[in-house]
């Protein structure tokens, strides 16, 4: 009787699995304690002990163990493993090194624990110590190489553990499967399909695990025909071999042969969903990614935080605020939206929309952050103007990474900030930080705005001695930054000699000719462009349409507008509108100019409205004028340049009353008339 009760509380015991269980375990403890079983039957203790550990309570095992009277492996495994399990590596090491006798899975549970928390030098150290290698061990030091950045370790070791006759671990298919998983890390084609064909040599038994490792090595390197060739010798493809040769084709473009895969299973597989969905994003096949993932909640597949990243990032693509909004609020029914990922993605999402509002009001609502989502929040507040808001992110984050530091300086160029860049890019530079070509090109940029000819080319001296001399994006910086500074022949011959792979460069070298007076040059840039078949952009056609501004080609500029919707399916923005604009007043075409303000998708700001005035002026329509410099005033209280304009008008019609009216209602609003100035001028103050 007393045997089956034992028999019935060891079983007891072994449900105590959970922190809330610990309770019964404890009092179970003490039961075992008064009937003298506990000293008396090791296998008791033993169970103790393993009941701690799974209840998160290490300190009462630890004391449990000190006071066993007796031990056996067991005893000392359960305790390396549960210090394992709780972080405490060195404890760990600690009880291993005084274990009197090891086993064979004492040395597998010490090395495995290591090398998952990425100390690879302790495992190694004691992989090396181990007397007798099984595939267990080989398996976590391979394994520990390839997921902690370092897949030529393990590929190396696998050729150590091959070149060993002795050792039979290189047959095991599990040791097979991750160094095929570190090959494709690597790209290694090559050294993937050596071990592929001493599988075949070795007659090793092709099951899943390696089956789906090899379909995903030839899926990611390219060679579709072979993943296909494996997928078919599998008697029964498991969901991620399907999802491995799924992802090659979409990784090769070929999206209909992607989906043939897809169809030959009905599953409800998250993976093979994931990998269709995705595999559409990437081949910029946004629509159809939309489109599936409806699908698949139509069937009733419920989709995880991959799916919704993926979907996400093909709204971003789309930046059509609608289907954006429902995705968010079925990521929010299922629970998702407070994941870092998802927020991530959210807000990528409604900044590519033109929403940076919502893309601030849901980073304000999020509970948890990482480098990733507060790099993406400093790009947000820039590119909305919240420049300060974009300084107190990046100077309280916990950890900085390049792109940190790159999306600042960015932000601070891009909000007319050049100083405070080129103060970040000191810093950088003192504390010793890896520059990459997007931070050069960003110091490049900052130089530009404020025409330092000397401090543009020492960054690109720089760029010179890290290699980067011939890289577009710096290329295309300088190109710019020349322009910017007036030398727009020295940008011509750098855009000559460098690499154009986008338009980039070419809206570059267009610009750079438009707003320095060269129209005729920008027009003959665009020629170009469109003769070696680039593309052009809607920043391409603010080129164009300056150009004929500065050369009064009002009808080029006419035609090129109307081209931008007709032939490029390009919608005009306001920039566009107010180059029209100042090209028709400069002519005198101010009924024109009107008539475009009065028909545009946009309100007209001052400064499209400062643009009539001033064709007003120079062509002598002062009634007009009259009315313009009034819409102005309204628009824009404090420019003082309506207020001159419109004086000046009143005296020409020699209402000489009005006219001081007009001054001295700009006195009386302090409002000052400013100065012209030079950059010499602000430079030297």
């Amino acid at each position: 009787m007393v045997d089956l009760d034992l028999h019935f509380l060891a079983r007891l015991l072994g449900s105590c699995n959970k922190p809330g269980s610990i309770y019964l375990g404890r009092q179970l403890h003490i039961l075992f304690f008064k009937s003298g079983v506990l000293y008396s039957t090791l296998s008791i203790g033993n169970r103790l002990l393993q009941m701690y550990y799974r209840c998160s309570s290490t300190r009462e095992a630890q004391k449990l163990f000190e006071e066993m009277p007796e031990r056996n492996c067991f005893s000392w495994n359960t305790m390396i493993e549960g210090y394992l399990k709780s972080r405490s590596k060195e404890k760990s090491l600690k009880v291993f090194d005084s274990m009197p006798h090891k086993d064979v899975f004492s040395w597998n549970v010490i090395i495995s624990g290591f090398a998952k928390e990425g100390d690879l030098e302790v495992a190694r150290h004691l992989f090396n110590e181990m007397p007798s290698k099984n595939g267990i061990a080989w398996n976590s030091m391979i394994h520990g190489y390839a997921c902690n950045g370092r897949p030529e370790e393990a590929v190396r070791l696998f050729k150590d553990l091959s070149l060993n006759p002795l050792e039979r671990s290189c047959g095991d298919a599990f040791v097979l499967a991750t160094v095929i998983s570190a090959c494709t890390k690597l790209g290694a084609l090559g050294c993937g399909k050596q071990i592929h064909a001493r599988i075949v040599v070795d007659e090793v038994e092709f099951g899943s695990v390696l089956g789906s490792s090899l379909v995903n090595l030839y899926g990611k390197c390219g060679d579709i025909d072979s993943a296909n060739h494996i997928l078919n010798l599998m008697k029964e493809p498991d969901a991620f071999s399907l999802s491995a040769l799924i992802s090659g084709y979409a990784n090769c473009g070929r999206m209909n042969d992607a989906r043939r895969i897809f169809s030959l299973r009905s599953s409800s597989c998250v993976v093979l969903w994931n990998s269709m969905i995705s595999g559409y994003v990437a081949n910029n096949e946004a629509l159809e990614a939309l489109e599936l993932f409806n699908n698949m909640r139509r069937k009733g597949v419920q989709g995880d935080h991959s799916t919704f990243a993926s979907v996400l990032s093909a709204c971003s693509t789309l930046a059509i605020i609608d289907p954006a909004k429902q995705v968010h609020a079925h990521a929010y029914k299922v629970g998702f939206t407070y994941d870092i990922i998802i927020g991530s993605a959210l807000i990528d999402m409604y900044s590519k929309c033109g929403r940076p509002d919502d893309a601030c009001k849901l980073f304000s609502d999020l509970q948890a952050y990482d480098t990733i989502l507060l790099n993406s929040m400093i790009t947000v507040y820039s590119n909305c103007g919240r420049i300060d808001d974009a300084r107190q992110i990046f100077e309280t984050m916990p950890s900085k990474s390049l792109i940190s530091w790159n999306s600042m300086i960015v932000g601070f160029s891009q909000n007319g900030c050049p100083i405070e860049a080129l103060d970040l890019f000191c810093e950088m530079n003192t504390l010793g930080l890896r520059m990459d070509k997007f931070s050069l090109a960003s110091v490049i940029s900052a130089c530009a705005s404020i025409s330092l000819l000397e401090l543009g080319e020492q960054v690109f001296s720089r760029a010179i001695r890290i290699g980067l001399e011939f890289d577009q994006i710096i290329s295309t910086s300088l190109v710019d930054f020349y322009c910017k500074c007036g030398l727009v022949e020295n940008g011509r011959k750098l855009f000559d000699r460098m690499m154009k792979s986008d338009e980039v460069p070419w809206n570059s070298m267009l610009m750079g000719y438009a707003t320095n007076g060269h129209g005729i040059d920008a027009l003959k840039v665009f020629d170009q462009m469109s003769s070696v078949g680039v593309q052009p952009t809607d920043i391409t056609f603010v080129g164009v349409l300056s150009a004929c501004d500065h050369c009064g080609l009002v009808e080029e500029g006419r035609k090129w507008f109307y081209a931008m919707k007709l032939d490029y399916h390009i919608n005009p923005g306001i920039e566009h509108y107010s180059c029209m604009v100042d090209l028709y007043a400069r002519a005198g075409l101010l009924e024109d100019a009107m008539n475009l303000i009065e028909e545009m998708p946009f309100k007209a700001d001052a400064s499209m409205c400062s643009s009539i005035l001033r064709g007003c002026v120079a062509h002598g329509k002062n009634i007009l004028g009259k009315e313009v410099a009034k819409r102005i005033i309204d628009l824009d209280p404090e420019n003082s340049g309506a207020y001159v304009h419109l004086s000046g008008i009143y005296a020409t019609f020699e209402n000489w009353e009005r006219s001081a009216h007009v001054r001295k209602l700009m006195y009386d609003k302090k409002i000052p008339k400013v100065p012209g100035c030079s950059w010499a001028d602000s430079i030297t103050s």
